[in-house]
């Protein structure tokens, strides 16, 4: 499972010296935080383990269900404010069940969330995908509600036979979720169009890899900065169990 999600480190999943899980987040925004790709609850055990804040009330939702058992029968009973949910999308590699759709809602009331995380899960998604959980994360978000989200990003300035239309890259020809890469453009645009706009950036710390984003609900995002990362490979790890199967 630890694979699934990427680091496999057991200090990836802990949080031994009890800081604040995101040191740029206030307080008051982890009364309601809620996981949106939570996989086996790296992100939960971390906020569990940290000295403060303890979010009031924490839902997390993937759509691997053997993860999401793991965390309910080992989480979840240590943790009373915590819950874990499936979310039943098709996923080739995850979920895949061809009957299934390609996206649903999220299962938490509009205006409702303070901190939203979506890490590594944008990187999944296929652009009609991102638009329509961009659209999810506009209902849900309150007011001072904050996403923190990674993304792939490229500049299509370089690209120049892709249509308006036409705004991410995809590596995998069997498995077109494996990594998405997305137009820096193109997402600043999105965000306009939903009122939603960053407010702080990361860029990778390895060049073309994960850029990790605070975004919030307005206009008028920051300008993105250049990727003057140095050259570097992280590939995930391949396993030779077909995820869905892992339990």
């Amino acid at each position: 499972m630890r694979e699934l999600v990427g680091p496999t480190d057991p200090e990836a999943f802990d949080q031994p010296a009890g800081e604040p899980v995101f040191p740029t987040i206030a307080a008051e925004q982890y009364a309601f935080v809620f996981d949106f790709g939570c996989g086996c609850g790296r992100v939960a055990r971390k906020l569990a383990l940290a000295a403060a804040p303890m979010p009031d009330r924490y839902v997390g939702i993937d759509l691997h269900r053997g993860m999401i058992q793991w965390a309910n029968e080992n989480l979840a009973p240590q943790l009373p404010q915590f819950s874990f949910a499936h979310h039943n999308v098709f996923n080739g590699g995850f979920n895949p069940d061809p009957q299934l759709p390609l996206a649903a809602p999220f299962p938490v009331d509009s205006a409702s969330v303070t901190l939203l995380i979506a890490w590594s899960v944008f990187t999944h998604l296929t652009q009609s995908q991102a638009e329509y959980y961009l659209d999810e994360v506009a209902r849900v978000l309150r007011p001072n509600g904050v996403m923190v989200a990674s993304w792939f990003l490229f500049d299509k300035a370089h690209f120049p036979m892709m249509h308006d239309f036409q705004n991410a890259l995809y590596i995998n020809d069997t498995d077109v979720t494996n990594a998405v890469i997305f137009d820096r453009q193109w997402l600043l645009a999105t965000l306009e169009a939903r009122d939603l706009r960053i407010r702080a950036v990361t860029p990778p710390e390895i060049r073309g890899f994960q850029w990790v984003t605070e975004i919030v609900p307005g206009r008028g995002s920051i300008s993105l900065p250049s990727d003057d990362a140095p050259f570097g490979r992280m590939p995930p790890p391949v396993g030779a169990t077909a995820p869905h199967e892992i339990r």
